[in-house]
């Protein structure tokens, strides 16, 4: 295995670990309520983890835009751009915050009505809001701090990170409930106790590993480039604007259809999840080594790494069609018992067949795009694919039904790739063959 290979893995691996374990966070918040004798519990917790989930990842620019800017930073040996890089992220973030907490009456009011819970639900979902909004310094800034990870080429930290915080929020959550006789109080302070701890472990790390860089600080220079940052930022939001429409209308449109449709829709979309986690790790990879390649003038390295994260792409790719191909059904099963569900799902599995590949140029040119701060570019096809999706969907929708919703999804992501790989073509003219 030639050293490109093995950074790329040493990259990829950790990040892999760390998005298996983003789930378990919620896994384990409903695992508690669900035997508090109320399914309102469940609600509550499912409410108040959509509102936080969709919120934060308004805001995943903090992590997005500065890896970028970091591995690209290091890869000209600008230490004081690096250390700078991470004093504007964490500023942006800990002010976003703020912003957030002080805001949060009207932010539970919006998210309400558009998530309209029932009025069993809405009460405990409060409580749960109020007290999980306090954790949004902690969240944010620790995406600041993952993005300058990562942009280090050190994913080993953040995954290291992600295990510590599911470790804590099941043993406060247990204890606050079980031991102290809390309710929704407890797992949401539980919560928020992990977060922050997550986030002061960060800090820590921070201070042990490169701590001496913070000799290259220089205060005069830390609002110089804070418009290109900013301009970095607001295209990366705007994409992820685009990314949370298409994927709120692919709930609400499958609502529509009733309420087994809209279970299968979400089995299957834990299938395409399964595997982003994996194409994902690769994708920080390329943020990574991509813009490290990229900051140093290194053309030749860019385009061999380059071929070498494709090629382990295409071999995850090819893993997971066959998997879901000859095991799709199987999956389906473990996930599910309901009969409906399950009869269903055998008529739509057949799209989960093609998400692997529609995905992975999409997948692999976001690390890359990242890397290189190609933001624009991510923007724009983003914005073309979504054009492209609700088209899809208003042509189809009438003679397709449920499967209309499933082709325009798979030509969005799809879509995504294709505008990408034209965009850099014609500004940097990569070519990999």
């Amino acid at each position: 295995m030639n050293a490109q290979n093995r950074q790329i893995l040493q990259i990829a691996l950790p990040s892999i670990v760390s998005n298996i374990t983003v789930p378990l966070l919620g896994l384990v918040d409903v695992a508690i309520v669900g035997h508090m004798g109320s399914a309102a519990y469940i609600g509550a917790v499912a409410v108040g983890s959509m509102i936080f989930n969709l919120t934060y990842w308004l805001f995943a620019f903090l992590r997005m835009g500065s890896s970028g800017l970091t591995a690209q930073a290091l890869g000209r040996r600008d230490l004081t751009d690096v250390v700078g890089i991470l004093a504007r992220s964490l500023l942006l973030a800990i002010g976003i915050a703020i912003l957030l907490i002080i805001l949060q009456v009207p932010l539970r009011w919006l998210m309400f009505w558009l998530i309209a819970p029932t009025a069993d639900v809405a009460p405990l979902a409060t409580t749960y809001f109020y007290i999980v909004v306090w954790g949004a310094p902690a969240v944010l800034g620790l995406y600041g701090l993952s993005g300058w990870f990562i942009g280090m080429q050190n994913t080993r930290i953040p995954m290291f990170i992600s295990i510590m915080q599911n470790v804590v929020n099941i043993l406060v959550s247990v204890l606050l409930v079980y031991g102290a006789g809390m309710k929704i109080e407890g797992v949401a302070l539980g919560t928020v106790i992990a977060q922050y701890v997550g986030f002061l472990a960060a800090l820590a790390l921070l201070v042990r590993y490169y701590g001496r860089l913070f000799g290259y600080f220089r205060r005069d220079r830390l609002l110089q480039r804070f418009r290109s940052f900013f301009n970095i930022n607001r295209d990366i939001f705007l994409r992820t604007l685009c990314l949370v429409a298409v994927n709120l209308f692919f709930t609400s449109a499958g609502a529509k259809n009733g309420a087994i449709i809209l279970s299968v829709n979400a089995v299957m979309m834990q299938l395409y999840l399964f595997y982003s986690y994996f194409m994902d790790g690769f994708a920080y990879a390329g943020e990574a080594l991509g813009g490290r390649y990229y900051g140093a003038g290194n053309k030749d390295g860019f385009v061999q790494m380059l071929r070498h994260l494709f090629a382990w792409a295409s071999g995850v790719t090819l893993l997971y069609t066959i998997v879901y191909v000859c095991f799709g059904h199987g999956i389906v099963a473990l996930l599910t018992d309901e009969p409906q569900v399950l009869s269903v799902s055998h008529e739509y599995l057949w799209w989960i067949w093609l998400v692997p590949v529609a995905s992975t140029l999409a997948f692999i040119w976001d690390g890359i795009f990242i890397g290189i701060t190609a933001t624009r570019g991510m923007l724009v096809s983003s914005f073309v694919s979504t054009i492209v999706f609700f088209a899809v969907y208003a042509l189809s929708q009438n003679q397709l039904g449920n499967h209309g919703l499933w082709l325009a999804m798979i030509v969005y992501l799809l879509m995504r790739g294709v505008v990408q790989t034209i965009w850099l073509r014609s500004r940097i003219n990569v070519k990999l063959l």
